[in-house]
Order: C-alpha cells, then structure tokens, then sequence
C-alpha cells in the first residue's frame, strides 16, 4: 500500500524527483533480476531440451542464452555485494561475452543443418575475437594511456560483430526457409521465422544500446529498455518450448533430405535420377494415389511419408515433382489442399464449418497457412472466394 501511495504520488509530480528515481530504480532492479533469472532458467530448459527435438541446435541455443545473461552480471553483482570480484574477473568475462552473436549464429546453423560438421575454415570465426581479446588486453598491459580509444575501438568491434552475425543468421534463416519447401508440405513451427522475430529484436535492441551506452554511458540501462528486453525473452521461451523437430530423427533420412537440398541448390537435382521413359508412367502413378488415397489431407504429410506410399525413394519422387510437374513438393501438395478447399468452401452444407474448420478439413495446420497460401494459388483470401462464388 505505501508503495502504491509512492507511485501515485511520482505519477502526480506530487512526490519529490528523487522518491521517484527511488521507485523507478527500485523496479529497474527487480526487471533485472527476472531478466537474468529468466535467462539462466531458459538456458538450461533449451540445452536440457526436455522435448528432445533439434538437439544439436538446442544445446548451442542454450549456450547463446547463458552468455547473453552474464551482460547482466555486473548489475547482479552490485545487488548481491560480489562487485569487486566480478570487476577482477572483467577481462575473461568480457572476452567470454563477445562469443555470443557466433554462439547465436552457430545454434542457427544446427537449426538449419543437424549435420553439419565443423572444418579448419571455420577458423575464421576467431579472427574477430582474437583482435578483441589484444585490444581488451591492451589497457592492462600499457595502463590507461590508451584507455579511451581501446573502449571506443572494443565498441565498435562489438557492433560489428553483432551486425555482421546478426545478417548471418538472417540470411541463414531465409534460405532455410526456402529449402524446406522441398520436402515439407506445411512449415508453420518450422520455418523459424520465431527466430527471425529475434533476430529483428536483437538487432534493434543492440542499435538503441548503443546508443544509450554512447549518451549516458555512466548510466545502467533504464527500466524501458529492460522491460523490453523482458519481452522479447518471455517470446523466447514461449517459442523454444513449442518448437518442433525439423528434420527427420533417422541419419539416413536426413541425411538424404540435406542432400536434396544441397543438390537443388547447385542444380544438380535436374540429372536424370528416373529415366525419361519411366518418368511419365510415375506421374500418373503420383496422380492416381493423390486423387484415390487423398494423402495431402494429412497436415503432417511430408516427402518421406509420400515416398513411402508410393514406394520410392524421396529422391525419385522429389525428382519426379520437381521435373515431371516443374513444382516443388509444397508447391504440389498444397495445391490439391487448395483445390479441396475451394471444393468445400462453395458447398452449401460446409457453412456451418468456419475458415479455421475449412482449413483442417483440406490439410492445412494453421489458418495463418492456410489464407497465405489460398491467396498466393487464387489470388483470393478463402473469405473472399467464397463470396464471389468463385469456380477457379
């Protein structure tokens, strides 16, 4: 109740400035604690990964959120009265600090491709932080001479670095998002676009910390900017615990979908895996199953499952899709989901089912998937055609 009575006063003006930077300070310092709590929770939930799904990628996700806690360290340690011993350790903890946007970027390749593997070239990852660990260095070995130019030289490392892995993992998640159209027939949960939200966060956030940090550097970060960053972590965690596995568990089948993607990216995919005698009599074989059987109406169908069904490999069939009906395996799948939609959308007795009723009847799993994907085939919203009355 007094707190309450505090506030009202600040808010009112009727309370002197300094009562009110006591409460704004107060409140900053427990968002502090939530935040650094929340991401230590968060870190080993992630690497733990009860859900056992994407488990390389979650191991280095859990890693970035541990590292990203300990830029709250300082604060922490003000609070809890081990200042001093954090300050000796400065020098490791800040070289240690500037690994997170690689750890960020690393979790994102794992995301994209369980089974990539590290190479000598991925040395050159180190570069970067082993000019930052000499200029960290150098104030300890010359005094504070050059102080202040090796602060202003160690920011402008650290922007370089978050922006340059930032754009990294963009790109990254974008071409991902593409090669999943090969063998996935929805991709809501597995597009990573949750990441993407992040990364777009992240990089905003860094800009606007910059920029406090260059205006008020004496200053810790207001409640504002900390309140936000809240925000974005509650997101994380809401995402991380629903996320879905990507690829297949099997190390064979995954292997032979990353394969796929590899050699449609360099174009290797147009070699004739199914002769051109036998490729006319598998889409006919394709059609028939489509139309008899009516696989796509399952919103799990991917390749794997439809290779299955018509006992080929994913490789024939992605082959047979791509080159025999010039689509890509979502492109194909989803058209015949579009194609029943209509069908159901236009008949009288489907007017009871809402859009969200339509769309899991035809095989979508979100109606998000299902308008975007509607509209892209029609140029309609499901909505919208069922107004017009619409045949096409």
């Amino acid at each position: 109740m007094v707190l309450s009575d505090q506030f009202i006063k600040f808010k009112t003006g009727k309370q002197t400035g300094l009562d009110g930077y006591m409460i704004t300070s107060g409140l900053n310092t427990f968002v502090v604690i939530l935040i650094y709590g929340s991401l230590i929770l968060i870190s080993f939930l992630t690497a733990v990964n009860p859900l056992k799904v994407n488990k390389k990628a979650n191991y280095w996700f859990g890693a970035f959120l541990l590292l990203w806690s300990t830029f709250w360290l300082d604060e922490i340690a003000q609070y809890t009265g081990s200042y001093e011993t954090i300050q000796n350790l400065s020098v490791p903890v800040h070289f240690i600090q500037f690994f997170t946007p690689i750890v960020f970027f690393f979790s994102i390749v794992f995301f994209t491709n369980p089974n990539y593997r590290f190479r000598i070239a991925d040395l050159k990852y180190l570069i970067l932080p082993a000019m930052y660990l000499i200029i960290l260095l150098m104030p300890q070995m010359q005094g504070a001479q050059n102080q202040k130019l090796a602060q202003i030289v160690l920011l402008v490392l650290i922007l370089l670095q978050v922006i340059l892995y930032t754009f990294l993992s963009f790109l990254k998640i974008r071409k991902h998002q593409k090669k999943i159209l090969a063998f996935a027939s929805n991709t809501v949960e597995i597009d990573l676009s949750w990441l993407e939200y992040i990364i777009s966060a992240i990089l905003l956030l860094s800009i606007v910390v910059t920029l406090y940090n260059v205006f008020f550097i004496s200053l810790p970060l207001n409640v504002f900017i900390n309140c936000f960053l809240l925000v974005i972590i509650f997101f994380i965690a809401y995402n991380s615990m629903k996320q879905k596995e990507i690829f297949p568990l099997d190390e064979n089948l995954r292997k032979e979908i990353i394969s796929i993607n590899d050699e449609e990216k360099s174009g290797e995919l147009k070699r004739k895996i199914v002769p051109d005698s036998d490729l006319i009599k598998f889409k006919s074989k394709l059609s028939e199953l489509m139309k008899v059987e009516k696989p796509y109406l399952d919103s799990e169908l991917n390749l794997i499952k439809l290779a299955e069904l018509i006992n080929m490999t994913p490789h024939q069939l992605s082959y047979i899709i791509n080159t025999g009906f010039n689509e890509n395996f979502f492109q194909y799948i989803n058209t015949y989901r579009v194609e029943k939609a209509k069908e159901l959308l236009l008949k009288e007795e489907m007017d009871k089912l809402s859009i969200l009723g339509i769309a899991f009847e035809s095989g979508f799993n979100s109606k998000t998937s299902f308008n975007n994907t509607f509209k892209k085939i029609t140029g309609l919203t499901p909505s919208g055609f069922k107004k017009s009355g619409s045949t096409l």
